[in-house]
């Protein structure tokens, strides 16, 4: 009787396509760590509810998606060292674009766009702040105090200009709003600060009527926001984020040469 040889080898290669696609499968079904800074009225939390317009859009994103997903407040300090050290699977909402952090992070379409920034000017500052016509006039002003929020970006052209100011700069680690309250206290000059911010803040916040809110010629134009994730995150999962973008926000047209 002839012996019929047997040829394990297709099967071999099966069983390891079909472990390496369950692997596949299995990482990008991964839960996803979202973090968020305090930041109203973009993302905050009031009365033990998590709220905010990004905050809000950003789950939505998830969700239609179809990425599970971890919300996690933290500070802008922690989540961009997280980024660093290389948190897996780890995301976050919010930031904007600049050439430091495109080593650390993938960026999705666009998530949001500001409007420019305007000045929250403290009680004691008003009139020496008002005696400049121009931006660049006021940052030349060594007898003020700009308040800088540390650990994030305002932004490529505003954070060149904080650089290279001539006023004596104050900075903290606190939140936006806590900053505000610094101007209002007079414990810094004047600070940048998100318009949308302002608007929120001068409306719930009865010790911010002292301060005064002034544009000056030559702010920058608003920037957009992205949302970020860490570099593992599969190509596959960027483009859903993207795709639900897409639907949900006015993506910016692009013409090429």
């Amino acid at each position: 009787m002839p012996v019929t040889k047997f040829n394990a080898a297709p099967l071999l290669a099966a069983a390891v396509a079909a472990v390496l696609a369950g692997y596949a499968a299995s990482c990008s079904a991964q839960t996803l760590t979202v973090a968020w800074r305090n930041k109203p009225p973009h993302q905050y939390i009031e009365n033990h509810v998590e709220k905010g317009i990004l905050l809000d859009r950003a789950k939505q994103v998830f969700s239609e998606a179809q990425l599970p997903a971890k919300f996690v407040e933290e500070p802008a300090k922690r989540i961009w060292n997280n980024f660093k050290i290389g948190t897996r699977n780890y995301c976050s909402i919010g930031w904007y674009r600049i050439p430091e952090r495109e080593s650390l992070v993938q960026f999705s379409m666009i998530f949001h766009t500001d409007p420019p920034h305007t000045l929250l000017v403290g009680p004691a500052a008003v009139a020496p702040v008002l005696a400049h016509k121009t931006l660049a006039s006021l940052m030349s002003d060594e007898t003020l105090t700009l308040g800088v929020v540390d650990g994030v970006s305002y932004g490529p052209e505003l954070d060149a200009l904080i650089s290279k100011s001539r006023n004596r700069i104050e900075r903290s680690t606190t939140a936006p709003m806590v900053m505000a309250n610094m101007i209002s206290a007079d414990r810094a000059s004047y600070m940048f600060i998100d318009r949308e911010d302002w608007e929120f803040l001068h409306d719930r916040d009865r010790s911010m009527q002292g301060t005064t809110q002034v544009d000056l010629k030559g702010m920058p134009q608003g920037l957009d926001r992205y949302i970020v994730c860490s570099k593992d995150v599969p190509a596959a999962t960027m483009n859903k984020i993207n795709r639900v973008l897409a639907r949900l926000v006015p993506q910016k047209k692009t013409t090429s040469g």
